[in-house]
């Protein structure tokens, strides 16, 4: 596992040497900078774990150095500040500029390293609960006794030990990204970050700077890969990353390095990268839509995800999962499905797999009465279900997705709508839809809708 890196800020050489020979002994790997200006460039070579930042230093001191940090794109990671003429009117400033404590000089090194070590497992709990939310729904290990599923858990933990990257198959609402941080979780980059990000959300054109980061003067952001180092970066839906990303992508896996947009020095690449696809990615290769390099960077060990029509003998296991995740984390009121109800799930064919089983129950526990789920209030659900399945087929929507992707997919189905109504004419188009022409330029550039194309 890749340890974590720290930055040490502080203009006194002694107390520098000091505080890197001491993490380092902790096998902490640890960069120092003598200054400001030292701080800024430490930033632009490495995104650091942490930052001990002293306050009193020749070009800047800690505090402004830590509000023009905070300014930009909120800390980059968690801040220890170090002083030796402290104030608590200076700790206070600190501690709303977001720094995570305060350590008085001299230091105390039993002090300094239980810190450290807190700073960083708060950082990495709040990364977690951050993603678990984004996560609907987590399941700590795939649920199932079949014999595709249990098979599919052993092969996934054997794969997990090897730090390879690893291609994800399977339909929509399988579960893929369910079995990437069940892989997470038995590697050893376990305690290390797991960054998911959904190609599919990242507006088209702008994928090399979600991934990468940029530069401008003295604001640095850090794109998804930089946010993963040491960890796991999982690209779901890579099949959907614009040609610019995929050679960026393909080239940085290639020479292990990259460069943000519109920066000048080399970042290493730290990251172990598992992709994930509802496409024969082969085929896309093919047929020009996906580069070949890239595809064979990622494939090195390929993972199919059946679909739960493939393994219905575990959808009454799946049932009673859900019930009780919602029945625990939702306050929901319990029920259980009877026997009828429970055969009639099992020999459903489940198009939209595991995310519509779940949505299933939640809507039964929040529309329904009584302890018992009967079989006719299933079939009556999955015959709404399908009804709204129906209108969102309609608009060529998949209503079996995230809240914020349905809207962003709604969202351009509406303006290629409005753009051909209005035959390309943008300011009838802005008048309509209620939106000032400027925005609506850059929601329709946004959104991958070429202007010119439609006139």
């Amino acid at each position: 596992m890749t340890a974590p890196y720290i930055l040490v800020v502080d203009d006194e050489p002694d107390i520098r040497e000091l505080v890197k020979d001491i993490l380092e002994d902790e096998h902490y790997r640890v960069a120092t900078a003598a200054d400001g200006a030292g701080a800024r460039q430490a930033l632009r070579e490495r995104k650091p774990d942490l930052i001990l930042l002293d306050i009193w230093m020749p070009d800047t001191d800690g505090i402004s150095l830590l509000k023009e940090w905070s300014e930009n794109e909120g800390l980059p990671c968690p801040v220890i500040m170090m002083s030796g003429h402290g104030t608590v009117e200076t700790a206070v400033e600190a501690t709303r500029l977001g720094a995570y404590d305060f350590l008085e000089k001299p230091l105390s090194l039993a002090k300094l390293l239980l810190t450290v070590e807190r700073a960083l497992e708060a950082d990495r709990l709040q990364k977690e609960n951050v993603g678990l939310r984004r996560l609907n729904p987590h399941i700590a290990e795939p649920v199932g006794k079949s014999p595709q599923m249990q098979r599919l858990r052993e092969q996934v933990k054997r794969v997990a030990q090897h730090d390879t990257w690893v291609l994800l198959s399977g339909e929509p609402g399988s579960g893929r990204e369910t079995f990437a941080r069940y892989l997470h979780a038995h590697s050893p980059r376990r305690d290390r970050p797991f960054i998911d990000v959904s190609i599919t959300s990242i507006a088209s054109g702008n994928g090399a700077r979600e991934l990468f980061g940029a530069e401008e003067e003295d604001f640095i952001h850090y794109g998804h890969i930089e946010q993963a180092a040491g960890g796991i970066l999982f690209l779901d839906e890579v099949a959907d990353m614009d040609p610019d990303a995929q050679a960026l992508l393909a080239g940085a896996l290639d020479s292990g390095t990259f460069h943000r947009v519109g920066g000048v020095d080399a970042v290493e690449v730290d990251v172990r990268i598992l992709a994930a696809t509802r496409y024969d990615l082969q085929q896309r290769v093919n047929e020009g839509k996906f580069r070949e390099d890239l595809f064979y960077h990622l494939n090195v060990v390929p993972i199919h995800v059946p679909p739960l029509r493939e393994h219905r003998e575990d959808v009454p296991e799946l049932l009673g999962y859900f019930v009780d995740q919602f029945v625990e984390q939702e306050r929901l009121p319990y029920r259980h499905f009877s026997l009828g109800a429970q055969n009639h799930l099992r020999n459903y064919d489940w198009p939209g797999n595991v995310l519509e089983l779940r949505n299933l129950v939640q809507r039964l526990l929040i529309l329904g009465e009584g302890e018992e789920i009967s079989q006719d209030e299933v079939q009556a659900a999955l015959g709404a279900e399908r009804g709204s399945e129906a209108a969102g087929t309609q608009l060529g929507l998949s209503l079996d997705q995230p809240l914020r992707q349905a809207r962003e997919a709604f969202e351009k189905i509406y303006l290629e709508y409005q753009l051909d109504k209005h035959h390309g004419n943008v300011t009838k188009m802005a008048q309509e839809v209620g939106m000032e022409r400027t925005h609506l330029y850059r929601k329709l550039r946004a959104v991958g809708i070429e202007i010119k194309e439609r006139r």
